[in-house]
C-alpha cells in the first residue's frame, strides 16, 4: 500500500485571493499595515500564527494569537461571498479520482488550514469521500516539521518510504524530506520551482498531466529525475532538524 499526502492552498485549490484578502483585513483591524499579496503568498503553508507573526517580524504572541481567531471569522465571512470561492485546479478533480478508485493508494492532506477548513472542503463534490486521513494547522506543529506526515502515516499504517508528498512550497518539501517521504513540487501554486527543488523536491510539475505522470513513476517504482538523487542525498542531512 503507498500513501500520497497532498497540500491543500495552491496545490488542490486556488485560494490566493480570499487569503491575502482575509490576512488585509486582519491586519488593518489591528492597526498593522497591510501586507502585500507577495509577502502572504510567500508564507501560505505555514501555521496562521507562525504566518501572522513572521509578518510582523516577532515571536507568537497573545495578540498574534487573537489575530489568528479574527483571521479566521474574517475568512468564514469571505467564504460567502462569490468572487472568494476557492476552486480546485484544472484537472484536479479528475486527478484525485482517478487515484481515489486505485486499491493500492490511500489519499491524505497534510495542510496549513485549520480543522473547520479541511472538513468545509471534504464536504464538497470535489473532494468528498477521496481522502482517508488528514492533518491540519490544529493538529501539528507548522510545516516544516515533519509531523503532519509522520501522523498520518501512522494513521494508515504506512512507512514514511512508501509515502509520496505533493505541495506547492518549500516547506511541503521540507516537511517530506524531515519525514523520509518522497516529495513532488507543483509549479502552479505559490512557491518558485527552483526554491522547492533547492528544498529537495525530486520533481516539480508543471501540469495536472505532468503530476499524473509523476505520480504514475512513483507508483511504479520508476524515479522522476536526476533531482531524485540530489533529494535522496539531502534527506538524511536535513532530517536530524526535526528529529
Amino acid at each position: 500500500m503507498r500513501l500520497i499526502l497532498f497540500d491543500v492552498d495552491g496545490t488542490l485549490i486556488d485560494s490566493k485571493a480570499i487569503i491575502h484578502e482575509s490576512m488585509r483585513l486582519t491586519f488593518q483591524r489591528w492597526g498593522y499595515g497591510e501586507p502585500s499579496c507577495e509577502a502572504t503568498r510567500a508564507l501560505i503553508g505555514l501555521t496562521l500564527d507562525t504566518a501572522i507573526a513572521s509578518l510582523l517580524s516577532r515571536e507568537v504572541d497573545d495578540e498574534i494569537l487573537a489575530m489568528v481567531s479574527d483571521y479566521k471569522d474574517i475568512y468564514l465571512q469571505l467564504s460567502q461571498q462569490p468572487e472568494m470561492q476557492s476552486l480546485p485546479f484544472g484537472g484536479i478533480t479528475a486527478m484525485v479520482d482517478r487515484l481515489a478508485r486505485r486499491s493500492d493508494v490511500m489519499l491524505g492532506l497534510a495542510t496549513g488550514k485549520s480543522r473547520r477548513g479541511v472538513q468545509k472542503m471534504l464536504q464538497t463534490p470535489h473532494f468528498s469521500g477521496r481522502f482517508t486521513v488528514s492533518r491540519s494547522a490544529d493538529d501539528c506543529p507548522s510545516k516544516p516539521h515533519p509531523a503532519m506526515v509522520l501522523e498520518c502515516c501512522d494513521e494508515a499504517g504506512v512507512s514514511p518510504a512508501n509515502t509520496l508528498v505533493i505541495g506547492d512550497t518549500s516547506f511541503d518539501m521540507e516537511m517530506a524530506m524531515a519525514a523520509r517521504a518522497t516529495g513532488i513540487g507543483v509549479a502552479w501554486g505559490y512557491h518558485p520551482t527552483d526554491r522547492m527543488l533547492s528544498a529537495g523536491a525530486c520533481a516539480v510539475a508543471h501540469s495536472s498531466l505532468a503530476l499524473q505522470k509523476m505520480v504514475d513513476d512513483w507508483l511504479d517504482g520508476s524515479s522522476f529525475d536526476e533531482a531524485a538523487e540530489a533529494a535522496a542525498f539531502f534527506q538524511g542531512v536535513r532530517a536530524f532538524q526535526y528529529a
